[in-house]
């Protein structure tokens, strides 16, 4: 048996009908960048994710980048993010001109640890990216709790956590400025590159708005230096027509988790605090002592798939490296040695679960 670390073709081929028409549709208005369907994506989203304001922009690298930019963040200014993550977390802060501050990971859930975070802190530290890394919510009372007591701004990545829950609040508005990605193998994806940002605060918003759209408010009058960042009509129409279902898609996540974590042997599972609601965008086990390659050599041998989410912390890149970030991390660095993702899409049949499971616990 093929299980597939996704399968994208099962996604669309369950709503065809309604992706379909709903491609039409904008084809026929030919109205394709800031249109009707942009406004109601934004407006379905905030309502969602319960917050006054949902930008969409083109990516959610642009999210991160224009939510740094919105701050007023640039040089000398310092942002904490965590060493384990996609590099886009990063990657965005540099972009902006600001220093990027790197802090270990929590060992258990992979996301940044509080503990580490007051030692970073330093006079030019201005704000701290927590990362809902693999769809579990961070630490975000003892981060907030801190941002909020030395005037930080707090950023959620919530690239991979679109419906995931802190303390029953949705990430994306924990903070003060949520980005997401609708990147196509998220749990919510459009059918290229699309994003979000999200907040509660007014002047923030406007700051995006105009940001993401050359500096202008109006048609050839630019109050400030922007970058074209704007969601097309035909992935908000895409988002749409997913949202209808997401909520059910990350249900059926959460039952795959639950059938891996009951049955699941070979393989150090997931850990999910009680007060949290895991989206499982990936479900992602620890391999110990350096076995990952065979095991994910043995997967593939039996026609299952993996992943590594991610085989090298940021800290360690090249693209830092060369700038002269000589740091250990050494959580991050254990777990890009160690963590591997499993098949978990909500299309996924019960027999190829239990195909997974029982592949896995055969292993020597």
């Amino acid at each position: 048996m093929q299980v597939p670390l996704i399968d994208l073709k099962a996604q669309y081929l369950s709503i065809k009908t309604e992706l379909d028409s709903a491609v039409q549709e904008v084809l026929r208005n030919g109205h394709f960048i800031l249109g009707p369907e942009t406004v109601k994506v934004e407006e379905e989203m905030a309502k969602f994710f319960g917050v006054k304001h949902a930008i969409g922009v083109n990516s959610g690298t642009d999210a991160l980048f224009l939510a740094v930019k919105a701050l007023g963040l640039g040089k000398d200014d310092e942002v904490i993010v965590p060493a384990f993550s996609f590099f886009a977390t990063a990657e965005t802060v540099t972009l902006a001109g600001a220093r990027v501050v790197f802090a270990d990971i929590r060992p258990d859930t992979f996301n940044l640890d509080p503990k580490q975070l007051e030692a970073k802190i330093t006079g030019n530290t201005k704000a701290i990216i927590p990362v809902h890394l693999y769809g579990q919510p961070a630490d975000m009372d003892e981060i907030l709790s801190l941002a909020r007591s030395k005037n930080l701004r707090v950023i959620e990545d919530c690239a991979q956590s679109i419906g995931a829950e802190y303390r029953n609040v949705k990430t994306g508005g924990i903070g003060d400025i949520g980005c997401l990605s609708f990147f196509p193998t998220k749990n919510l994806g459009c059918a290229g590159d699309g994003g979000m940002l999200l907040t509660n605060n007014d002047t923030l918003a406007e700051q995006m708005k105009l940001l993401h759209a050359h500096g202008s408010a109006s048609k050839y009058i630019h109050s400030l230096i922007g970058l074209n960042s704007r969601l097309d009509e035909l992935q908000a129409a895409i988002i749409r027509v997913k949202l209808k279902y997401i909520q059910a898609w990350n249900e059926k996540r959460r039952k795959n988790a639950k059938f891996y974590n009951n049955n699941l042997k070979n393989a150090a599972i997931p850990v999910t605090p009680e007060h949290v609601k895991h989206v499982y965008n990936q479900y992602t086990v620890r391999i110990p002592d350096g076995k990952r390659s065979k095991f994910q050599a043995y997967l593939k041998e039996k026609g299952v798939a993996s992943a590594v989410h991610y085989p090298i912390p940021m800290h360690k890149q090249k693209a830092y490296t060369d700038l002269g970030y000589n740091i250990s991390m050494p959580e991050s660095e254990k777990a890009a040695q160690e963590v591997c993702s499993l098949p978990n899409y909500p299309e996924m049949s019960e027999e190829m679960l239990n195909y997974v499971v029982e592949t896995i616990n055969s292993y020597k």
